[in-house]
Parts: C-alpha cells; structure tokens; sequence
C-alpha cells in the first residue's frame, strides 16, 4: 500500500484517546489536522473503511451536538453565547460529510436526519450554494460559490440509494445547470462574491486532496456522472475548455499535483484552558504532506482523469 506508514499513523490518531477529546470538543476544527481532516483525507484516498468503527460513532455524535442546525443569516439565528464560528455547519463540511458516511456505509439519513432537508434549503436561485452567510442577505444578484456547492451536489447525486424525490431532482437539475453556466472553470460574475474569480484562475491546476476546495477535474468528474445517472447530454463546449488543457498536460499518463489549494488558511485552536483562538496558520500531519507535494505523480488524481475520461468517451459514442 503506498503512503503506508502514514496512512497507518493517521489510523493510529482517529483510534487515540486525543482524537476522543478533538472530537468530544468539536467536529470540525482545527485545520487540518482535527479527526475529521484525517477521515477525510482517508476517504478521498480510497481508504473510507480504515476509520475506525468507534471514531466514526464519535464523530457523528459530535455533529449531533451542534447547538445550530441550520445555516445562520444574521445574530438574531444565533442563540446567546453560541460560537458564529462553531455553532453551526457550512454547505461544503457537510457536502462532505454526507459522502464520507454514505460510503462507511452509515445510513445519514437516520443518524443524521437533519443534513439532506440542509441541502434542499439552502440551494441558491441559480442552483449553488455559498458558505459565507451574508451572501443569503444579497438581494440584487446571486453570489453562489463553486466551493460551496461541489460536495452538496456530490453528496446527493452519488449517494441516494434509492429514486431521487421531486425536491431532489430538481436540486440536481439545477446544481447542473449551475455548473454549466459556469463552464466548470469560471468564477462568479457577481460583486458580492468577486473575489472567487482570482480564485478561480488557479482551478486549472489540479489538487489533492480536494478536502471541500475546487479544481476543474472535480468538477469534471461530478457533471459526467450527472449525465450518465440522468441521462443528459453533456453539452461539448462546456467540457471542451477544461479536457483539451487536461488532456495536453497529462495525454493518457500520470496526473501531477499542481497546487496545494488549502496552504495559507488560518484555524481556530483549542486552548489547554478549553477557551478557543484564531491561529494565522493551520497546521498539517504526515499523510497530508506525502499525498499534497507539488509537482508528484498523484494516484488519485491519475484515477480519477482516467475513469472520467472514458465516461466522457462512452457518454460522447452514446451520443452520436
């Protein structure tokens, strides 16, 4: 198994007594070497069923515990004395979530009754979502986010088990429509959200992991799946962007790191004295450095090229 030994050190931390207390203290933070960066991280390596049994009941009772299930606009959402940053869950952390249990084989719906209904709330007027609260305030424009919308459509495209709902459907529907517009590379047009379009000329070098960010392949590889699972046509010159650049950087052989798209975010760190702070730099573990150095073969990243690819091939032979 590559990356073995660090895959076996981040399994040892989720099975310690010190990923006990992250967990019993929060869900989410800090960035990114909480319990739950390490599951995920996990998760995106192919590696979900790793996580131990008794970190996964932890962590779902961690998220169980947020004071907030919902997604808070203003003060008056939030209850007195309830953390704005830890009260409450965003679009992209569940996105995620969702995925990570689905596929340990936890039934979310149950344990976590309250996270797909999220979903369906929060889908803005064009089909995507914004984890920045005061963009559901904008009432002249629609300042979603790429970011913020990826996982949430992933999670419920992938992982319904069962026929979609009308309400689910058409959440679908519109996440597409979203990402067409946006040609799987451009950034909001919106005054709002304008800082996403310097964001999004980096989108074109892929990353890994992807934790809750964004690069072209992701979401390539979530409107192909989209396509096949509705059977849609996929509409050529919103594709033709992004797979002619793919494809002239890595052809048919290995996919290379080109950036690490979560160095220079800040965290928010527990104290010895249980009191929370903003640290200006989030801290990283073992198996996150050895799977994110730029400019290395990535496995992940080369599979996931290659199965999108010959998707795309079968969706474009069905077509003609």
């Amino acid at each position: 198994m590559q990356f073995e030994n660090e895959i076996a050190q981040s399994v040892g931390y989720l099975s310690s007594a010190a990923a006990a207390q992250s967990l019993a203290a929060d869900s989410y933070w800090p960035k990114w070497d909480s319990p739950w960066w390490h599951m995920l991280l996990l998760h995106e390596m192919g590696h979900t069923r790793l996580i131990p049994a008794s970190t996964m009941e932890q962590y779902i009772a961690s998220l169980n515990r947020l004071p907030l299930k919902i997604f808070p606009f203003t003060p008056e959402d939030l209850p007195p004395g309830t953390d704005p940053y830890r009260g409450s869950a965003c679009h992209c952390q569940l996105g995620n979530v969702y995925q990570v249990l689905a596929t340990y084989g936890v039934d979310v719906d149950a344990e976590l009754p309250w996270i797909r209904p999220w979903f369906l709330r929060y889908q803005m007027a064009d089909g995507g979502f914004n984890c920045d609260n005061d963009a559901y305030l904008v009432r002249d424009e629609c300042p979603s986010s790429m970011v913020g919308t990826i996982a949430a459509f992933e999670a419920v495209l992938i992982h319904t088990r069962r026929p979609w709902t009308t309400a689910e459907a058409s959440f679908i529907s519109r996440g597409a429509r979203f990402l067409i517009e946006r040609e799987l590379r451009l950034g909001s047009s919106s005054h709002h959200n304008a800082s996403e379009r310097t964001s999004a000329q980096a989108w074109m070098q892929l990353c890994f992991p992807r934790f809750y960010l964004y690069d072209v392949l992701r979401g390539l590889n979530a409107l192909v799946l989209w396509a096949e699972k509705t059977r849609s046509s996929l509409p050529a010159p919103v594709t033709q962007v992004v797979v002619d650049t793919l494809s002239d950087a890595f052809g048919d052989g290995p996919v290379r790191i080109g950036r690490r798209s979560f160095e220079g975010a800040s965290t928010i760190e527990r104290l010895a004295t249980g009191e929370w702070r903003r640290s200006p730099e989030a801290s990283l573990f073992p198996l996150l450095s050895a799977v994110s150095a730029i400019g290395v073969e990535s496995p992940f990243l080369t599979e996931q090229w290659r199965v999108t690819c010959q998707r795309l091939a079968a969706l474009i032979k069905e077509a003609t």
